[in-house]
């Protein structure tokens, strides 16, 4: 299961607002034991939790982890590269540029604890009840629950914002897919029914489920023009969370404001978080400009994902001056997969034995070196930074689960604990494409006049998709490995724009891709790596994998009956994927790197599983912000 947790990513950087299928830990149903209180009548809840206990009581007061004394008010402007034409959510993926932390105007049923793995709590929802098969799930809404034009948030807008996601977004669709129904049952009741039972994860994470006003969309704009969801717009949409839209330049800057009469507010789940008055976007051309920008003082808070500027760009003056702080926060709360995405729908990579001389083609430990000062190391697991990595060769209740699909997976799965080539100097890497050129001449390709051509003599070309610069030195550094076996590359940067029209359509042979792991993954893994989402138009399957084992291993992860089980599968997943060479993977980090001017202040410990807890945690602090200096 995959939580979006939306007002903790506002950052430096656009946020998701579909789900963020695996970006970060999510919360999860309840044990079947504590399911119900009689045979017919399931009890009702205030939190829920996949395997564990629930941290917080019914009459909780507020997380452990705020300060809810927190003074409210300020500002804070923050980094977002590219540019938006949209602020319709139900679009998202498929249609537009979708501006950033259009999230935090629309609030869920449920919200995740930041100090619990798997544990979510009721916001627009006050309660759920799901029997001890997981079938169904019934959430009550808070009778307090109101839009921000003061009209109540009704079952209906529930039911409609589920039809209408489920309809216009392949993720959603992907995601909700085993939600048969939704309806009202009550005058604040609303249930959903699953097309099977066994699924734990499935009465909590419709929970995840971002609500839309239905009368909003149903109605007409201020001209009397009928309202089109299944169009993009730059109309401000109503909303029911903590902030609103207040105005904006179209591909240049965003400000939400604080919603002063927000319902919620007094909400536990809410104490001491959201406490500036405003959030300001800032557009720039590309994650070097805005650097520059806040060098300039343009913006107060940055995420820096490059190792390069992380060594070499912070020497200016006010980090001297100890105006601008660099602090890196560890991330214990995902996993991840960076990689470059080989798309299997393409012939050249239908072979996995091509898949993985690409792989022994890259010199990662000399990229290492050369342009991220040693900083990184290899990615070897999907579930990289995570207890659900495998390592070794599987045994016990993992190798119970893999023996069920052995003859559909490759031999190594069972023989081999998996290891990238290591390369770094010289000899090494000769050997490495000695051995690369062996896969690729074992698999029917050759080196004719210094090109490699299949057995029909065409030959091989690819091209790697670009869309931030700062990607283009990595595609520059592998490419003339690559051209050493002859493989004629390219490496092509396009806009925004063009970058997801050729993404949605699984237009490119290899793009640089990411896939952020929960610490309790299910249902979004079908989005990632099923059957079913290969021929999705937008899904997350970038590689197209159509494997019937995965599909088997994945449906092993979403009815697993307790942790254990559930982190077997996952090894098992992990060790299928990357036994069959889908990707070649790049590197991890296991901290997040910030740097921000020292205008803010923060509790004085933050969660574990929160990252940095900016913006939503923090609060414009006035005396820092005297002492240096007025913004630009």
């Amino acid at each position: 299961m995959a939580f979006n947790r939306r007002r903790l990513l506002q950052g430096g950087a656009i946020a998701a607002i579909a789900p963020a299928l695996g970006a970060t830990p999510g919360f999860l149903v309840g044990s079947a034991a504590q399911a119900q209180t009689s045979a017919s009548e399931p009890a009702w809840r205030h939190a829920l939790s996949l395997f564990g206990d629930i941290k917080y009581p019914a009459d909780f007061k507020r997380f452990d982890y705020v300060n809810p004394d927190a003074p409210k008010g300020g500002s804070v402007r923050q980094i977002a590269v590219g540019t938006f034409d949209n602020f319709n959510i139900a679009v998202a993926g498929v249609k537009g540029s979708l501006a950033p932390a259009v999230g935090l105007i629309y609030e869920r049923l449920m919200e995740p604890a930041l100090d619990e793995v798997a544990t979510g709590y009721g916001v627009l929802a006050e309660a759920a009840q799901y029997p001890a098969d997981f079938s169904w799930v019934v959430y009550r809404l808070r009778k307090e629950a109101r839009w921000h034009d003061s009209k109540p948030v009704t079952p209906e807008d529930v039911v409609y914002s589920l039809e209408v996601l489920k309809k216009l977004s392949p993720q959603y669709a992907a995601y909700y897919r085993h939600v048969a129904n939704v309806e009202r049952t009550g005058e604040r009741e609303v249930k959903f029914t699953f097309d099977s039972s066994g699924n734990r994860e499935l009465p909590q994470i419709v929970g995840e489920l971002m609500v839309l006003p239905k009368h909003y969309w149903e109605g007409s704009d201020a001209q009397g023009r009928k309202r089109d969801i299944s169009q993009t717009t730059l109309e401000p949409p109503l909303g029911s969370g903590p902030y609103r839209i207040k105005d904006f330049v179209a591909g240049r800057t965003l400000s939400l404001e604080r919603v002063k009469d927000y319902w919620g507010a007094n909400l536990p789940v809410q104490i001491g978080q959201n406490n500036f008055d405003e959030l300001r976007y800032e557009f720039f051309r590309d994650s070097t400009v805005a650097l520059e920008g806040f060098k300039g003082d343009q913006v107060d808070w940055r995420l820096e994902n490059s190792a390069k500027n992380w060594a070499t760009a912070y020497d200016f003056p006010a980090v001297t001056e100890k105006r601008v702080l660099l602090e890196e926060f560890p991330n214990r709360s995902s996993g991840n997969m960076q990689a470059f995405a080989l798309n299997t729908r393409r012939d050249q990579f239908r072979d996995a034995r091509v898949r993985n001389a690409f792989n022994w083609a890259f010199d990662f430990e000399e990229m290492n070196k050369q342009l991220f000062y040693g900083q990184y190391s290899r990615i070897n697991s999907y579930f990289a930074g995570t207890e659900l990595a495998s390592s070794g060769l599987p045994e016990g209740q993992e190798l119970a689960i893999l023996e069920t699909v052995r003859d559909k997976v490759p031999a190594e799965v069972f023989t081999k604990p998996y290891r990238n080539p290591v390369g770094g100097d010289p000899e090494a890497v000769r050997a490495n494409l000695r051995e690369s050129m062996r896969l690729l001449k074992e698999a029917g390709y050759e080196i004719k006049d210094r090109k490699l051509v299949d057995a029909s003599g065409k030959p091989v070309t690819v091209e790697i998709l670009v869309q931030d610069p700062a990607y283009e030195r990595i595609a520059l550094f592998y490419k003339p490995s690559l051209e050493r076996i002859g493989v004629t590359t390219s490496i092509r940067i396009v806009d925004d724009a063009q970058y997801e029209n050729r993404k949605r359509k699984f237009d490119y042979d290899i793009i640089i891709d990411s896939w952020g792991e929960s610490l309790s993954p299910g249902n979004e893994q079908r989005e990632y790596w099923g059957s079913q989402a290969a021929d999705a138009p937008g899904s997350r399957n970038t590689i197209g994998i159509k494997n019937p084992a995965i599909d088997a291993l994945i449906d092993k992860m979403i009815f697993a009956k307790d942790r254990a089980e559930l982190v077997a599968a996952t090894k098992a997943l992990d060790r299928v994927l990357l036994w069959n060479h889908y990707v070649v993977p790049q590197w991890n980090y296991p901290k997040v790197r910030t740097a921000r001017w020292d205008r803010f202040s923060r509790p004085a410990e933050l969660p574990k599983y929160g990252l940095s807890g900016f913006p939503a945690l923090w609060w414009f602090d006035a005396e820092k912000a005297a002492r240096i200096g007025k913004k630009s």
